[in-house]
Parts: structure tokens; C-alpha cells; sequence
């Protein structure tokens, strides 16, 4: 009695394994949030093998219009969902629960020989509104602006105009690309641009300004001294249930080694609860 009682035990654990190795999970949005959500994903991936968790990052506006439309199970955002975005939501009866994932910062990048060691935020809000043009007018040698910009589906790009440029346009000239290294890439081989990126982009092959005498890092996200920071966000349609796969993943940001790995991307880690 006691073996077949064994046995039935090992089978429904066994179905059990079986049904959770085959879970699938979809995730859809941010380039900022990408790094992570790809990380967490190869990592939880090995610790439950047959699991597929597949990311796109397609942009924070196509993550919101994906868990909309029931095209992916997590969106990643790089902002709050606006308004319109929730109204459609509730309209069709998608119920979105937002999961702070990390924090982040928003470093003004310019090439590593630019002379220009920080900026005001006026002073930012007037390059990319085209009132700044030249580099000698903030400190700098006599070199164009070269201003490069995320796409305007982007959450950076939200939160850049939220916090920076309040009701100032950016400039017809601007350059539009579509994710943080393409930022990046288009700054460092470029002398005269400027553009903005997360904290986890930023390495040496750029340089990031001051902004109001506070260097973006860290530690000045962490303390929220750093005047351009945010918070990076997954949402989903409805709390996970427990034990399920989106549950468990979400999860991993506040455990150690979730921690651990936002750390490693070059992000700040949420706070232990």
C-alpha cells in the first residue's frame, strides 16, 4: 500500500515537473528593460530546464499595446503606463499590475574628448530644443551639436521629456534611433553629439556629464540625488498566480541573485522588503 502510495506520489510529481518544464513565457517592450528581462530569462531558464521564455524588445509603447492585445504575458516598460494606455486596458478588460523591476538613471553621453564637463537642465533643455547649438556656448570648444534622440514609442524617450524638457519640443534636427547602443554607438563616433541612454549603456567608450554638479550613478540613483532617474517596470494582466512561471520570474528581482544580476547590468537593484 505504502509502494503504491509512493508511486502515485512520484507520478503526480512527476506531472507536475513535467507541466512546469513546459511552461512558456512571453516578454515584450523596453530596450532598457531588455538586459534584464534577458538575463532573468537565461537564468531561470537553467533552473528549470524545458521552461522557453522568449524577449522582444520592440519598444516600452509596443509592450503596453502587446499585453493589451494578449500578445505576451509580461511587459517591459522603461515608464508608467499613460493614461490612454490604461483606459484601453480597462476597456478591454486587461487588468495591468505593475512589478518595479530596478531603478535607473538617465546619463547625458557626449564623446570622450568633449571638454564639457556637466550642464544645468536648462542648459540640456535648450540643446535639444535647438536654442543651444554649439559647444563653446556651455563650456565647450567651438563644435556643433550633433542631437541624437530616442524614437518617440520609447519610455526613455517619455521619461527625457517629462523630466528634462517639460513643454519644449526636441529640435527638427534631431537624429531618432531606435535603442539605447544605438545611442551609444552613434555618440562615441561622433565628436560633437550628445544623447541619452540607461545607466546600464553607459561604459568607456562615452563620457556622462554632471547634471547639476551630480554625476549619474549608483549610488546617486539609489539616494535619488541624480536629477534624471526613473524606475524600470514589468507589468502583467492581473496579479500572477502563485507557483506559475510568470510569478516565479517576477520574483527574481528580489531575491539575491536577481539583485545580484541588475547589479552586474550595470542598473540598481529595488529595495529589500
Amino acid at each position: 500500500m505504502k509502494r503504491q502510495m509512493l508511486a502515485a506520489g512520484l507520478l503526480v510529481g512527476g506531472m507536475c515537473a513535467c507541466a512546469q518544464a513546459q511552461e512558456k513565457l512571453v516578454l515584450d517592450g523596453s530596450t532598457t528593460v531588455g538586459p534584464i528581462a534577458k538575463a532573468f530569462a537565461e537564468y531561470y531558464m537553467r533552473q528549470n530546464p524545458g521552461t522557453t521564455i522568449t524577449v522582444s524588445e520592440s519598444g516600452s509603447g509596443n509592450g503596453a499595446k502587446a499585453l493589451l492585445n494578449g500578445t505576451c504575458d509580461i511587459a517591459n516598460l522603461s515608464r508608467d503606463l499613460k493614461d490612454a494606455e490604461r483606459t484601453a486596458m480597462e476597456e478591454k478588460g486587461v487588468k495591468p499590475v505593475k512589478h518595479v523591476v530596478a531603478h535607473d538613471a538617465l546619463p547625458i553621453i557626449v564623446h570622450p574628448s568633449n571638454r564639457v564637463k556637466g550642464l544645468s537642465v536648462e542648459q540640456l533643455r535648450d540643446i535639444y530644443a535647438g536654442k543651444i547649438t554649439n559647444w563653446k556656448d556651455v563650456g565647450g570648444t567651438d563644435l556643433k551639436i550633433v542631437v541624437i534622440s530616442r524614437d518617440t514609442n520609447s519610455g526613455t524617450f517619455e521619461t527625457f521629456k517629462e523630466l528634462v524638457m517639460k513643454d519644449e519640443k526636441v529640435c527638427e534636427g534631431a537624429e531618432y534611433v531606435g535603442s539605447n547602443g544605438a545611442i551609444r554607438q552613434r555618440v562615441q563616433s561622433t565628436k560633437g553629439a550628445v544623447g541619452y541612454a540607461g545607466l546600464g549603456f553607459v561604459d568607456r567608450s562615452v563620457k556622462a556629464l554632471e547634471i547639476k554638479g551630480i554625476a549619474p550613478s549608483v549610488e546617486t540613483v539609489r539616494d535619488k540625488t541624480y536629477p534624471i532617474s526613473r524606475d524600470l517596470f514589468m507589468f502583467t494582466n492581473g496579479e500572477p498566480k502563485d507557483g506559475s512561471c510568470a510569478a516565479a520570474f517576477l520574483k527574481l528581482a528580489l531575491t539575491e541573485k536577481g539583485r545580484e544580476i541588475i547589479e552586474e547590468i550595470g542598473f540598481v537593484p529595488v529595495e529589500k522588503k
